[in-house]
Formats: C-alpha cells, structure tokens, sequence
C-alpha cells in the first residue's frame, strides 16, 4: 500500500513544474526540516533518466544521496520513478485554487508509516512555502 501526501498552491502549473523539476529550484526547498538543506541536485527528465539530489544536515553529522530513475514522464502532468526498489510517482493537477500536488510512494520498512508520511508532507509543505513566495520564473 502507497502513501500519499499532497498539497495545494495558489501558483500555476507550469510554474510548479518548474520549481519541482530544475535543479537551481529543487536545491531551495528540498528538505523536511529548516536544519537539513540540499545542497546539489541533477535532474535528467526523461525516461530513463536519473534524478539525484545531495540531503544533509546544516550542522554536517548526517547526509544521503536521493537517487531514482524515471519510468515515466508525462510534462506538466506526472512522473513516476523508481529509487531503492520502491516507486514514487508524482501528479500535477490544475485546480480553481491553482496546482494541487499529490505525492504517492511505496513506504520502506525501517521507519514508521507516520514518520514517512509526515516527511515526505514535510518536504511539500517547503515546496508550497519555496513556490508562493520565493520562486521566480
């Protein structure tokens, strides 16, 4: 069973994607805690393609390469991806408020599901914060 988080954005979709999928954006809001950042990401769209970002802890004790494989891209509407043998996929839905965001993934079996799940909530609620009022097209 996949666990699903999701958000809503008053910012339009094409700006969404972008914020979501470029490297230069995805470095400023892709991490769940103000403690953690992200240093460096690559992001090479396409099926096929990889996606790795650097996770690390502000204060340096801890840090993780993310690294996944896209198994499908469908532009400014949804990408799937695999990464340590789960899946993720990832939907943009234009909506009257503007973009809603729905995160599913396959849970891993080391952490609780609510500790997964408010992670993975964690990171979209920076996403939300980054692409309402600090991205720029």
């Amino acid at each position: 069973m996949q666990i699903t988080v999701k958000i809503i954005t008053s910012t339009p979709l094409e700006d969404c994607w972008n914020a979501y999928t470029l490297p230069e954006h995805i470095t400023r809001w892709n991490f769940a805690d103000p403690s953690w950042h992200c240093p460096s990401a690559q992001n090479d769209l396409r099926v096929g393609g990889t996606y790795l970002a650097r996770m690390e802890a502000k204060d340096g004790s801890f840090g993780f390469d993310f690294e996944a494989v896209y198994t499908d891209v469908q532009p400014m509407k949804s990408f799937t991806y695999t990464f340590g043998g789960r899946n993720a996929t990832v939907k943009f839905l234009t909506i009257p408020e503007g973009t809603e965001i729905v995160v599913s993934f396959d849970p891993e079996s080391e952490n609780p599901i609510e500790l997964q799940q408010n992670g993975w909530q964690a990171i979209l609620r920076q996403f939300k914060f980054f692409v309402e009022n600090q991205y720029k097209s």
